[in-house]
């Protein structure tokens, strides 16, 4: 459906959101750990089921993956700046979502599925007027930059300037192009662009700097546009829509193993009937199976080779063959409706 230059991981079937979720894996070529030991031995099995619920993210594994609209600095007049702060407004994880859901389940275009959006949220009201000037947005190739960057369109028209979305590809192609001012505007996310930047930046020192993403929104916004700055990119209003690594279960599962939570998952689900789903390198990546490991305590029995958040991960889900499996907290599948 997308791709992503971070880690992420996403059948058909309708998806209930209530948070989000990680990996699994260990000694021996499939990924088996050894088993835990007393009540949790058992694990939890996994359990087929036609909706997905994401299990919450309590101990705030994941970072702050906000939408953030990122701005070229010479054009970052009040008016612009307004016009995609409204935007930012507008949107919430449910609603980016249904988005989502239009375009990827329900097969509309995302300029179809913007203005349907905006009609119904009434996008542009209060948006100031006395935008001049022409607008290139870019966007990423992946259907939900693509129509966050079609809602962006609209408000920045509604501005007063004249507007064009343009997809450029990932974030190494079109970060340098609004560097530039080849184009003015994208749609962004905010850890991972904090953290794309600060590499950016440090690049000359010639050893990695620690990340400047954080669980806390404040502290990665304040990283993310101090980076900004070294580079001439200025950034409006982060929404509250996120775009994240996220965990799922089939609703027959939490409700069976009374799970809400990942908390919840490592307490009840730890032991050698719990499969772990996901990308082939969530073993060892730090917001997947070594996170939940360390952050949560939670240890799979097995660790199935899959995908990253798509149609072979959803699938093992809700025919039974995965436990819990990496999706992405924005995925139209998580739709309730």
């Amino acid at each position: 459906m997308r791709t992503r230059t971070r880690l992420a991981v996403g059948a058909a079937g309708a998806v209930v959101a209530a948070g989000f979720l990680a990996g699994c894996g260990g000694a021996g070529s499939s990924g088996t750990q050894a088993p835990a030991t007393g009540a949790q031995a058992a694990g939890c099995a996994p359990v087929a089921g036609s909706s997905l619920v994401v299990l919450d993210d309590d101990k705030k594994l994941q970072n702050t993956d906000n939408i953030i609209p990122a701005i070229n600095s010479k054009v970052a007049q009040p008016q612009l700046v307004a016009a995609l702060d409204k935007v930012s407004d507008s949107l919430d994880t449910t609603k980016l979502i249904g988005l989502n859901k239009a375009v990827d389940v329900d097969r509309k275009t995302p300029k179809v599925a913007a203005e349907e959006f905006a009609s119904a949220n009434n996008l542009t009201a209060g948006i100031p007027t006395g935008g001049t000037g022409n607008i290139t947005v870019g966007a990423a190739n992946f259907s939900e930059n693509q129509t966050l960057g079609e809602l962006y369109r609209i408000a920045l028209t509604a501005a007063g300037y004249q507007v064009r979305v343009q997809q450029i590809g990932n974030r190494e192609l079109y970060e340098p192009a609004l560097e530039k001012g080849q184009i003015q505007v994208v749609p962004e996310y905010a850890a991972t662009m904090a953290d794309f930047l600060n590499n950016k930046v440090n690049a000359k020192s010639g050893a990695t700097p620690p990340p400047i993403s954080s669980p806390d929104l404040n502290q990665t916004v304040t990283g993310l546009k101090a980076a900004g700055e070294k580079v001439g990119i200025t950034f409006g209003k982060p929404s509250a829509a996120q775009d994240q690594n996220a965990f799922a279960v089939t609703k027959e599962f939490a409700d069976k193993y009374s799970v809400r939570t990942l908390s919840d998952l490592a307490a009840k689900c730890s032991g050698s009937a719990t499969v772990l789903g996901g990308p082939p390198e969530c073993p060892q990546r730090p917001k997947c199976q070594a996170g939940l490991i360390q952050v949560y305590n939670f240890n799979a029995g097995r660790f199935d080779s899959l995908d990253a958040g798509g149609p072979q991960t959803k699938s093992a889900l809700t025919t039974g063959a995965i436990s819990v499996g990496l999706v992405f907290s924005s995925d139209g599948a998580l739709a309730t409706s």
